[in-house]
């Protein structure tokens, strides 16, 4: 008599990737598609470059725009969160055929041995007027800020 397995399983996500992992793939040029769900803010001050951005809380109407890669992970700042958005990709009838991942540790673990981009730093303050921005120098927070 052949098992079947519940339907809860059926959409669970494929796994956890580390940090490590997902930097090879993103080197390798691999098909992949990382999916920052923090908020638009957040994904402003740091994030992996050239990720998406779906919030977490607009995934469910934004899904579909996810279907297509071979490969797609979440990511968020410590990894737990993430888990659960890769497991609603993973339900999603268009992105069934993708393996679908979590960053294990998530942002803070990435941001230990990666860089993360910023909107802030590229090359929109080479496109504006070079003289204001060589007058008007950008203050420095106060102590330390997180990657997230």
């Amino acid at each position: 008599m052949a098992l079947i397995e519940p339907w809860h399983n059926t959409f669970a996500m494929d796994g956890e990737i580390t940090p490590e992992e997902v930097h090879d793939l993103l080197a390798d040029g691999a098909d992949v598609c990382v999916v920052d769900i923090r908020d638009a803010a957040s994904y402003a001050h740091a994030h992996i470059e050239d990720s998406a951005n779906v919030p977490f809380h607009e995934l469910p109407a934004r899904v579909e725009e996810l279907a297509g890669p071979e490969r797609i992970v979440t990511v968020c700042p410590h990894g737990k969160a993430s888990i659960q958005a890769a497991r609603l990709i993973k339900s999603y009838e268009g992105s069934a055929d993708a393996t679908v991942e979590s960053m294990a540790g998530g942002l803070e673990e990435w941001a230990a041995s990666y860089e993360l981009a910023s909107e802030s730093t590229p090359a929109s303050a080479s496109d504006s007027d070079s003289s204001s921005a060589e007058s008007e120098p950008e203050s420095e927070p106060e102590g330390p800020s997180p990657p997230f």
